[in-house]
């Protein structure tokens, strides 16, 4: 099993040129290929015009959104006409999204081993799924460098005993849900409130029962190629009743600067189809365009804010086809995102993989101040030095306090969302009468809160991290990374705007669109609209959210400043839509999650929350409402 010792390396360096060199033909030794990137995130590893394909046509792709010092130094094809099948990176390798396009494209174009410091941990169990072997142990790269082989049972020292069956096995879906065992027995004194909801859910070691399956268009129709390789095409789905599809990306592709002018529309197209006719065959409930129809109209929602809106309970447990699955965990269930070959096996098992990850508890004390957001302190927390190290890589993030208790369910949902970009495993909050509240008011559902929804006095954590509330102040990320986080009152130098987006899954619900309202109905009651330079758009993250905007009154402010309205989609977030940028020297001030370099677009993005987006279209520049209100009161 010496696969990876058969080609050659490719140092993830940091300097573009001497990626190139390698590539040229030229071996490089650890030392010499100098410090290596960190953060290479998927949206690097296969970007957007990777993602119309969902087969071995991604090997073509692989790699060619990588940065290093502001440049693209790997071309289409190049890692296969170089003949790389080891790549090694620095910390954080794989970064961003749950798109398991990226490690598919890496083994579709030969690569068959990955060494880094670290992964994130969707990417690093897409890879186990699909047989790509990673390692954190750099004491292979010398061996490799001479040409040498290594064994699988060398990269899998230090693995888990699942992991390491699953790839001894060639892959997840070889694998299946592992052999029969009994369950474990529930470990004994004070639990977290995510160890009692696994503990409710566990079937074999390492496996635990799915509540809620979803999908949306960008996986189905790898999911449905994966299942018909290994099971032939008559495979049926474990009770389909409780499966899920939505078509939530490519509803604007038809205004997708990107996919215009690449090309990309057709095979967009291509993909929505491959969805819908998986969803036909098997009979499944499907989100899908406002007007049933491709085009330039919107979706019925965000697969994973319509997932909390109408269908996540307390307790439950839910998996998705998205890294921001997490955004459920505002209701007190576990919800978390998985590849497509994780998925495709929760298809027809109706069970994922999951073992027990440490809990990282989020104590936030006193009450944030006025004008300051859940957007706000996901930002502060994203900078803090711990978590920027990686210290909540792979865990549970619970978050607690009297702040957390005084937000709403839309705002305790952001900071689920964003437990992606921290890197944890998930997030959520325990379930209480605000959780009531919403479910009530949104749904119409009178829930009891069971009295074991809560984690136990004394109950283990791997940390906790306090914060107050009461110092925190708006924030910005610069661009590059969402932990680039620096508080707005500290930025001396304040960048014109060219684009402010709003939107989004983390800023398209309720709240969100009130804090835009807020802003933008105090500037419009003065006379004034958004900066001649700016373009403003706000784009609702369901259906639902754009009919109480209208049912309260708020659209006409949002047209009396002249921002733009779009209906649900992912949108600019995604480089799927209007409000991403076309140019380089283009800067965009933007509540979505994550800026990764060419995340929307090839332009600059600083990360802020909706507020601060509102008054920085207004200003024409980077800048919070406050300041808004002191330059124009």
């Amino acid at each position: 099993m010496g696969r990876p010792g058969a080609g050659r390396l490719l140092y993830l360096s940091a300097d573009p040129a001497r990626v190139r060199a390698q590539l040229a033909g030229q071996c490089l030794t650890l030392a010499e290929a100098g410090p290596r990137r960190d953060d290479i995130s998927t949206d690097e590893i296969s970007p957007l015009p990777a993602m119309v394909h969902f087969d071995a046509t991604l090997g073509r792709f692989a790699h060619t959104g990588f940065t290093a010092g502001g440049e693209r130094p790997i071309a289409r094809d190049a890692l296969q006409q170089a003949g790389v099948t080891v790549l090694v990176g620095g910390r954080r390798y794989g970064k961003g999204s749950s798109r398991e396009h990226s490690p598919l494209a890496e083994l579709s174009a030969g690569i068959r081993l990955v060494v880094a410091e670290s992964f994130e941990r969707i990417y690093r169990q897409n890879a186990d799924n699909l047989g790509l072997w990673t390692s954190t142990d750099l004491g292979l790269l010398l061996r490799l460098e001479r040409g040498e082989s290594v064994t699988l049972e060398e990269v899998l020292a230090g693995r888990d005993v699942q992991a390491s069956a699953i790839l001894r096995a060639g892959g997840l879906l070889a694998f299946g849900t592992g052999p029969t065992l009994p369950a474990p027995a529930p470990a004994e004194g004070p639990k977290t409130l995510f160890q009692k909801i696994i503990e409710r859910h566990t079937l074999n070691p390492g496996f635990v029962r799915v509540d809620r399956r979803f999908i949306h268009e960008y996986y189905t129709g790898m999911c449905d190629h994966l299942l018909a390789a290994h099971f032939g095409p008559a495979y049926t789905l474990h009770d389909p009743a409780s499966i899920l599809c939505f078509e939530d990306h490519l509803a604007y592709v038809d205004r997708s600067p990107v996919h215009v002018a690449q090309g990309l529309v057709g095979g967009a197209r291509r993909l929505g189809q491959a969805h819908r006719n998986f969803v036909a065959r098997h009979g499944l409930l499907d989100h899908g365009p406002n007007d049933c129809r491709e085009g330039g109209d919107g979706a019925q929602g965000i697969s994973h804010a319509l997932m909390t809106e109408r269908y996540a309970l307390p307790g439950e447990l839910i998996v998705g086809t998205d890294s921001h699955t997490p955004h459920s965990g505002a209701l007190g269930c576990v919800a978390f995102g998985v590849g497509s070959t994780e998925m495709a096996n929760a298809f027809v098992t109706g069970a994922v993989r999951c073992g027990m990850p440490e809990v990282l508890r989020i104590e936030v004390q006193g009450r944030l101040p006025p004008g300051v957001s859940a957007k706000d302190l996901v930002l502060h927390l994203l900078a803090l030095p711990a978590l920027r190290a990686g210290a909540g890589v792979g865990r549970v993030f619970e978050f607690a306090g009297p702040a957390i208790v005084a937000l709403g369910t839309d705002e305790r949902a952001t900071l689920c969302n964003m437990t992606a970009e921290l890197g944890g495993f998930t997030g959520l909050v325990a379930p209480d009468a605000e959780t009531q509240r919403f479910l009530r008011e949104r749904r119409g559902l009178d829930v009891e809160i069971d009295a074991w929804m809560c984690s136990d006095p004394g109950a283990p954590y791997a940390d906790v991290i306090t914060v107050d509330a009461a110092a925190l102040s708006p924030m910005v990320a610069r661009p590059g990374d969402p932990g680039l986080g620096v508080a707005l009152a500290d930025l001396a130098q304040r960048p014109p705007v060219d684009i402010a987006y709003g939107g989004s899954c983390t800023a398209g619900k309720r709240e969100d669109f009130a804090q835009y309202h807020a802003v933008l109905a105090w500037a419009a009651a003065r006379g004034l609209t958004v900066a001649p330079h700016t373009t403003l758009y706000l784009q609702f993250g369901t259906a639902d959210v754009a009919a109480h905007c209208a049912a309260q009154g708020w659209l006409a402010a949002f047209h009396a400043v002249g921002a733009q309205l779009l209906q649900p989609a992912c949108g600019a977030c995604a480089n799927c839509g209007p409000g991403a940028s076309t140019a380089a020297e283009q800067v965009t001030v933007s509540a979505i999650n994550r800026n990764f370099p060419g995340r929307s677009g090839p332009g600059a993005v600083w990360l802020a929350s909706p507020a601060t987006v509102a008054a920085s279209a207004v200003l024409g520049r980077l800048g919070s409402f406050e300041e808004l209100q002191r330059q124009s009161g």
